[in-house]
């Protein structure tokens, strides 16, 4: 599962957006579901669509879900054009109240490439941080988030565990809110709390 899509495909017309970044309302909790589900869709094929739409709904039924850490762009007219959501995570039964996760990202196929996931992931950022977060961590490819911030994950001893199964170590990667936060968060990274990938 790749956790962001921020590539247009070439035969899609891109369509250039004025937007708003936002926290999630009720209103778009099923818009936003029907938006994950139709860009995974496009981009990989109908049963990832549904996985990460299925994921999506599984991660606002657990104890880690934050309403204010779902983050949405609309456009002109509110509709729902992008969603990033960030998670509490947990590094072997520890770190739970330190540590997010990323995922899923989508951003509406005709407007990408617009820096729309760059900004929802910038002001979920600022909102982790005020809400005493210290990092980030993100599974995808690393030309998505190296500009983020984000390093890989095991240079600072955050590994891969079982349930984790990466193209390269490089796609595990973590990001500091707080400056200096990961020399104390170390650990391996495990989805055994998510039923949806297991």
């Amino acid at each position: 599962m790749s956790p962001i899509l921020d590539i247009a495909k070439d035969e899609r017309r891109m369509i250039m957006i004025n937007r708003s970044i936002q926290s999630m309302e009720d209103k778009y909790l099923l818009p936003s579901l029907e938006l994950i589900e139709q860009v995974f869709t496009e981009y990989e094929n109908e049963q990832e669509g549904k996985t990460v739409r299925k994921l999506t709904e599984e991660i606002r039924s657990l104890q880690y879900y934050f309403p204010a850490l779902e983050i949405i762009a609309l456009d002109d007219e509110k509709n729902i054009i992008g969603y990033a959501q960030f998670s509490r995570f947990h590094l072997e039964g520890k770190y739970e109240n330190e540590l997010l996760i990323l995922t899923p990202v989508a951003v509406k196929t005709c407007c990408q490439r617009q820096h729309i996931s760059k900004d929802m992931i910038e002001y979920g950022f600022e909102k982790a941080k005020e809400m005493g977060f210290k990092a980030v961590i993100v599974e995808g490819n690393p030309l998505n988030y190296r500009a983020r911030g984000f390093v890989t994950a095991a240079d600072h001893g955050i590994l891969p565990g079982k349930t984790v199964h990466l193209p390269h170590i490089d796609c595990l990667m973590v990001k500091e809110l707080i400056p200096g936060a990961l020399e104390n968060i170390k650990g391996h990274v495990e989805y055994d709390c998510y039923q949806t990938l297991t």
